[in-house]
């Protein structure tokens, strides 16, 4: 393999972005920003701790997953989930995350960069309820940058065109578990963990 060690290397075959690329990026929150966020159900959450080890952590909701608290805040909103709380514990040593939200069908993505923070409670946890339940934590972000990404990736990939799903290609959620994670329990009992009542456990503490 031929590495590239320098930025000069890379940009001798990268080459530079065009001026409207490199200073696309904007401090604060734009209506159309906002309206975005508003229709977002699902975000990446990319951080890294002191160390420099990094964590990329999926994060979902109904439409407007991200609550907007003025012009250069978000919070994002903690859910049940595994526990490993992989990210957060990075944000306790580096503030610094990388955010970005997709809306489905769009091919184009919103980036948001800034520094966060956790919060066990505000009043504005009020406004994260889903059925019924309040985060328990949430991910306050102060904005640094935010800007549009390019559709090519989403393009290149046909990640929204179903004539391109095939998740029978894969093995199952079940099975997955059985051989890498839980190999004393059986396949039959995954089956019925991962099988229509999983989705009940969305809101309650596990």
């Amino acid at each position: 393999m031929e590495q590239i060690t320098t930025e000069a290397e890379l940009r001798d075959l990268l080459g530079f972005p065009a001026e409207r690329t490199a200073t696309k990026q904007r401090p604060c929150l734009d209506p159309i920003d906002k309206a975005w966020l508003a229709a977002s159900p699902f975000c990446l959450v990319a951080t890294s701790a002191a160390d420099g080890s990094c964590d990329v952590s999926p994060k979902g909701d109904p439409g407007g997953l991200a609550q907007v608290l003025d012009d250069t805040t978000i919070a994002l909103p903690e859910r049940p989930g595994n526990r490993r709380a992989d990210g957060y514990v990075n944000v306790l040593s580096n503030p610094h995350v990388g955010l970005i939200f997709l809306v489905p069908g769009r091919n184009d993505t919103l980036r948001i960069n800034g520094r966060a923070r956790l919060v066990s409670d505000a009043p504005f946890f009020d406004d994260m309820l889903v059925r019924g339940h309040r985060p328990v934590l949430a991910l306050v972000v102060d904005i640094d940058e935010v800007f549009y990404h390019c559709a090519k990736a989403f393009l290149r990939s046909d990640l929204w065109d179903p004539n391109t799903w095939d998740p029978a290609a894969l093995p199952t959620r079940a099975q997955i578990a059985q051989r890498l994670e839980r190999p004393d329990e059986s396949l039959e009992s995954l089956e019925r963990y991962y099988g229509p009542d999983y989705e009940k456990g969305l809101y309650c503490a596990p």
